[in-house]
């Protein structure tokens, strides 16, 4: 494979890897359908993630996802489960899309960039919206959840059709929680 378009394959597992942190089946889902209608290369144990029963249980599996996070109690609960949950995925949404390369280092990738990516996303989304339950009693929690699915299906479109803008769409996510802990932190610290 040449290196281009290993790089892209790269940009496109974190990009998924990403929009994974922000729910977790909505990508798999996106990237089941690519794999379906033969939109992107998918690493050859991987072909049944492209199959018509993945496509159908994912779907489901999405929209039971996306309407979990609109009751309030379970959204909570939700977020328990995701972080771990996310981290398989992220690692999996890498593993399916590098093609080509020596299986160790695509599971050092898949574990590295994608399981870290998601988790990384996914451990700040949850905190975004435990801070959400307890400033506002939950009002603001859907409209966080509508956020987070609208950010979750254009970072995994971005990733399918133009990687290099997901991928850019990754690094810039990835300042501003950065800043958010800098400044944190800074608030945090003791005047003397």
């Amino acid at each position: 494979m040449e290196t281009f378009e290993i790089t892209i394959s790269i940009f496109l597992g974190i990009g998924l890897a990403a929009a994974v942190g922000f729910r977790v089946f909505l990508p798999l889902l996106v990237l089941s359908l690519a794999g379906y209608y033969d939109i992107i290369p998918l690493n050859e144990s991987w072909h049944w993630v492209g199959s018509l029963t993945a496509v159908i249980t994912m779907g489901v599996a999405t929209l039971i996802e996306i309407f979990g996070y609109y009751i309030p109690w379970l959204d909570n609960l939700l977020d328990t489960i995701a972080l771990p949950l996310a981290t398989l995925a992220g690692t999996a949404v890498m593993v399916a899309t590098v093609t080509d390369l020596n299986p160790t280092v695509t599971w050092a990738l898949a574990i590295i960039a994608g399981g870290g990516t998601a988790a990384a996303i996914k451990g700040n989304a949850a905190a975004a919206r435990l801070t959400s339950s307890t400033t506002t009693g939950g009002v603001a929690n859907p409209v966080l959840s509508t956020v987070e699915t609208g950010t979750s299906i254009v970072m995994a479109i971005a990733s399918i059709f133009i990687p290099i803008i997901a991928f850019i769409l990754v690094i810039f996510l990835f300042f501003v929680i950065f800043r958010f802990y800098k400044k944190l932190r800074k608030k945090r610290l003791p005047r003397t």
